[in-house]
């Protein structure tokens, strides 16, 4: 019986390589992060904006109301509005988290940089809408938009 070594040789010179560029990447995204990530416009203001109320129903639909006169804005239907319903929960998920009240509302803002937000005035936390396409941000564009009162 002989025995056979089965030595692997992978060149020293690629793993380094791979290192290197590793390295480079993640030195590269934490400077970029220390600096301040993406440039914005800091004088961009806000053109457009509305505070709005979600109530969820039984039956799984959400009724929108206007936060300042409680004036029904729309009723979503269940099953419906699946990119709406989700940025609203992670916004829901972070009060609960920060263990806050959930009895608030959000604001749906246009700004003159063209963006398209929605912030929870409690956290903070802000969403730059047109990112995820257009008829994702048109659900919260047309909430902005309808029939009510809008600042």
């Amino acid at each position: 019986m002989s025995s056979h070594s089965h030595e692997i040789y992978f060149p020293k010179a690629a793993l380094y390589s791979a290192f290197a560029v590793v390295a480079f990447s993640l030195s590269f995204v934490g400077l970029f992060q220390l600096m301040g990530g993406i440039a914005r416009d800091n004088s961009a203001m806000v053109t457009l904006s509305r505070d709005l109320w979600f109530e969820d129903r039984a039956d799984g639909g959400i009724d929108v109301f206007d936060a300042r006169d409680h004036s029904s804005v729309d009723h979503l239907m269940p099953g419906t509005n699946g990119f709406l319903r989700a940025v609203l929960r992670g916004m829901v998920h972070e009060r609960r988290r920060l263990q806050l009240t959930n009895a608030s509302s959000f604001r749906i803002a246009i700004w003159t940089d063209g963006r398209l937000t929605v912030e929870d005035p409690q956290t903070h936390r802000m969403v730059e809408l047109k990112a995820f396409g257009p008829d994702n941000s048109g659900a919260f564009e047309r909430l902005l938009l309808a029939q009510g009162r809008a600042s």
